[in-house]
């Protein structure tokens, strides 16, 4: 079910990230959190997903594609060692499908829960979560500005 959902979507972090890119500048790299990463089969199909996205939309805008950090966030008991040795396996999938240099795509993992400050302020790019939120329960959604991804509100800057 989960690899289904973060197919359905993939059109709609496309689009947003296609906005996000035609609107920023990156000093030297794009940094990219996953919050409630997991540690199943479908971790690193969401960023495998946002990878292709974000090196296609830079060919279609003839940019270069930045140095792309990623941060797997999950609670202090996720197996982020089962995540690290499918690493290998994910590099030689970048470079089957484009040809990239895996040199420019750094994973690291990022342990902790997003109820506090888990990242210095404005220094994530973009956050991806597929299903985490669910999952909230110290915070209310009502005192919560959140912006929710769909086909009818995609940002506009």
């Amino acid at each position: 079910m989960q690899r289904k959902v973060i197919m359905k979507v993939k059109t709609i972090m496309e689009e947003n990230l296609k906005l996000y890119m035609c609107n920023t500048t990156f000093n030297s790299s794009c940094k990219i959190a996953d919050l409630g990463c997991s540690s199943g089969p479908n971790t690193l199909l969401s960023i495998l997903n946002i990878l292709n996205i974000i090196h296609n939309i830079g060919f279609k805008l003839s940019n270069e594609t930045p140095v792309i950090q990623i941060y797997l966030n999950d609670l202090f008991g996720n197996d982020f060692n089962t995540i690290f040795k499918l690493l290998p396996d994910f590099y030689k999938i970048i470079e089957q499908e484009r040809g990239d240099n895996i040199r420019e795509c750094f994973i690291n993992a990022t342990p902790g829960n997003f109820y506090g400050r888990i990242f210095p302020k404005n220094y994530i790019n973009f956050f991806h979560s597929s299903y985490c939120l669910h999952w909230l329960s110290q915070v209310s959604f009502s005192k919560l500005n959140l912006f929710f991804m769909t086909d009818g509100n995609l940002p506009s800057h």
